[in-house]
């Protein structure tokens, strides 16, 4: 890939440009210095971008098991009727900050804009739930939704995954462990600006390491929190982009963000997962930068990309339509 090719030149756009100065201007410590407590209290703020909740047809809070705990998942339901699709949803995070209250405006975007069932999954966190923990969790999430589709109102062969940065990471991986395992394969992966290389080698990864919000310090120990040992990091089910074949996964779509550290690595996995015969469809949003999927109040791109998603999720959303 050509060096820079495909985002703005000039910077951000002025709507990204203000929520970085607003995330800036709070004298906050980068992740990497800060306590982690701290960190996580830090991302209620988010909220200030995300707009007002909006109404989804019906809410539920549910807890489920999985290998090694019963974790929380939330529910949304769209307006319509049954049975719907669905998306399993893991928000990003670093794989140690977020969950499921925080990421609730965004999740009930996603179900109205898609007109899909979403069910979050309140994975356990890094430090001290590292790989593969959170992982696990996920799996787990999806497998507990295929097997309550038709309680939950769901089209048992219409259940995908979705996540963003971290999130995105878990998703893919997902597919892969579902793949491996010969389990329920996810119909579709949706994939916003994932974290599928600890390397941290890329263009994107260089040129965006400060002042773009998500900095390349702050991710190389957010990987270090996730994975204890380092020779896990070439594990496929902690780097998704290292697996020998990627052959046999879901349908994707991924996201990217132009002025984002994540950019580069999104776009290599896409290449790959073409190579091994996988379906992509590529979506870009060259102006803004990580993290936008949290931003619909204040980052025009956020709306659009959740139009754009359903437009290309359109074969998987509609129903399957009779011959007859």
């Amino acid at each position: 890939m050509t060096a820079g090719l495909g985002f703005e030149p000039d910077g951000p756009n002025a709507q990204a440009r203000t929520v970085l100065a607003a995330s800036q201007s709070d004298g906050s410590l980068p992740m990497c210095e800060a306590p982690i407590g701290d960190s996580r209290q830090a991302q209620w703020a988010w909220t200030a971008f995300m707009g007002e909740r909006e109404p989804v047809a019906s809410v539920q809070d549910r807890f489920i098991a999985t290998p090694t705990a019963e974790i929380p998942i939330r529910v949304y339901t769209p307006e319509g009727q049954g049975p719907f699709p669905a998306l399993v949803a893991f928000h990003g995070g670093c794989w140690i900050v977020g969950n499921i209250e925080v990421s609730d405006r965004p999740h009930r975007n996603l179900a109205n804009a898609l007109g899909c069932v979403v069910v979050a999954v309140n994975y356990q966190k890094a430090p001290e739930h590292r790989f593969p923990i959170p992982l696990d969790d996920c799996y787990a999430g999806f497998v507990w939704t295929v097997q309550h589709a038709e309680e939950l109102g769901i089209d048992p062969g219409r259940i995908g995954v979705a996540g963003d940065s971290a999130g995105g990471n878990l998703a893919a991986c997902v597919c892969i462990k579902a793949r491996d395992g010969r389990g329920p394969l996810p119909a579709v992966q949706v994939l916003i600006y994932p974290a599928v290389n600890p390397n941290l080698d890329t263009w994107s990864a260089r040129h965006f390491a400060e002042g773009y919000g998500l900095s390349t310090r702050d991710m190389e120990w957010s990987w270090r929190q996730y994975v204890e040992d380092p020779a896990l990091l070439a594990h496929p089910l902690v780097s998704p982009i290292r697996a020998e074949s990627l052959a046999g996964l879901p349908p994707a779509v991924v996201v990217t963000a132009g002025f984002d550290v994540l950019r580069d690595e999104g776009l290599a996995y896409a290449d790959r997962l073409e190579e091994a015969g996988v379906a992509v469809r590529r979506l870009a949003y060259n102006g803004t930068i990580h993290g936008f999927m949290w931003m619909r109040a204040a980052v025009e791109e956020q709306s659009r990309m959740l139009s754009d998603l359903a437009s290309a999720l359109d074969p998987w959303t509609s129903p399957a339509r009779s011959d007859g």
